[in-house]
């Protein structure tokens, strides 16, 4: 348990061997505490805004802060990265801002997804289920086989087709 608590300082290998070592012991990592960076003196501590179990989650809500023109920075996120397993015992990837921006933070944080958005590739339209409304969609791909709906929602699991290079197929609700 010493050498797990000294997990990121170990070589990859090591750390291969620890985890693999705990699996075969049938054994939960321990939890790990992170040393919080601390603030200069006339700064207050970081505050958490969100807590995310992914990585990809956890970028998307700093983009979006980061639009808004609020500085914020992903605590654990290594850590997660590199064992995945560790992330329940943690907490997750932390999602932290200055304190003086917390509310405007949780402001944007809260607020809904836009439906369309411009991208350098064009604009971007948010896929919604014809069946629930639900923006919880896939990319329903499978290889993109013409005879396979293009999209399918996790939501209530209807699939349709509205991909422009699928124009012309059977596009009802799976």
């Amino acid at each position: 348990m010493k050498l797990a608590r000294g997990y990121d300082d170990l070589v990859e290998d090591a750390q291969t061997a620890l985890r693999d070592e705990f699996a075969r012991r049938g054994l939960e990592p321990p939890l790990i505490e992170e040393e919080e960076p601390l603030p200069a003196e006339d700064e207050a501590a970081p505050v958490t805004v969100g807590e995310y179990t992914d990585l990809p989650e956890a970028l998307i809500s700093r983009a979006v802060l980061e639009e808004a023109g609020i500085r914020s920075f992903l605590s654990d996120e290594n850590t997660v990265s590199n064992v995945w397993g560790f992330s329940n015992a943690m907490g997750g990837i932390r999602l932290q801002v200055a304190a003086e921006d917390e509310k405007a933070a949780r402001e944007v944080l809260s607020q809904a997804a836009p439906d369309r958005f411009a991208t350098d590739s064009g604009d971007f339209v948010q896929p919604v289920c014809p069946q629930c409304g639900s923006i919880d969609v896939i990319a329903n791909d499978h290889q993109r086989k013409a005879s396979e709906a293009a999209w399918r929602c996790m939501e209530c699991d209807a699939t349709w087709v509205d991909d422009e290079e699928l124009a012309g197929q059977d596009g009802t609700l799976g």
